[in-house]
């Protein structure tokens, strides 16, 4: 895909995001292929503001600079949906008016227009979340860990670059958690996805085995 060379990460570069004077972020970090850059810091502390301005919607309150390339393309030149960045959030934000076929097939970039194969694809991923038959299902009949196993289907179909993970574990119970966590983090080594994980879990960034960053302790 990238003409034979081997993917070379993302790379964040001087990263500083402010909130009026105050800096609440400061970050130059390399994330290779498959890894995951954990973010750490207490709530308010402006961990998530990182992914806001990685993703291209960053609250105008706040301002920032620096660079973010992956593989030698400057992501912030793209606009949101150019950048191709896979965020799986607290909630799973799953379309209620949608099947669960549905919500992942969505997803799926429009150059895949035929409709069975843009079904067929979200059906093999289903079984590969095992989750196989639940096509048809409405988002509301789910578990707490299907509907997140359904949010990293969605996810990893739209053919990210990066994945930026904002606390996606929180709400899910001990067990869940451990099993959501290698499932995503699996995930993403296999695809030779950069990871950035923002969370204030001590757990989460063990599970992770990468590098941690840790940000201000002061709130606001």
């Amino acid at each position: 895909m990238l003409n034979g060379r081997k993917p070379l990460g993302l790379q964040l570069s001087n990263i500083v995001i402010r909130l009026g004077h105050a800096e609440l972020i400061n970050l130059s970090a390399h994330v290779a292929p498959g890894e995951v850059l954990t973010v750490m810091g207490p709530s308010g502390s402006g961990k998530s503001t990182l992914l806001s301005y990685i993703g291209g919607f960053l609250d105008p309150a706040f301002t920032a600079s620096g660079t973010v390339t992956i593989d030698d393309v400057d992501l912030l030149a793209l606009p949101p949906e150019g950048r191709r960045a896979g965020i799986l959030f607290q909630d799973p934000l799953l379309f209620p008016h949608m099947s669960v076929g549905a919500n992942i097939a969505f997803a799926i970039p429009a150059e895949v227009s035929d409709r069975r194969l843009r079904r067929r694809m979200a059906a093999d991923l289903l079984v590969d979340m095992e989750l196989a038959g639940f096509e048809d299902r409405d988002p509301a009949t789910l578990s707490g860990g299907q509907k997140a196993r359904v949010a990293l289907a969605r996810v990893l179909v739209s053919r990210p670059r990066l994945l930026l993970l904002d606390e996606p574990f929180s709400k899910l119970d001990m067990d869940l958690r451990a099993q959501m966590r290698s499932l995503v983090f699996e995930r993403a080594r296999s695809a030779g996805l950069p990871v950035i994980l923002v969370t204030h879990d001590e757990v989460d960034a063990t599970a992770a085995q990468g590098p941690v960053h840790r940000i201000g302790t002061h709130h606001g």
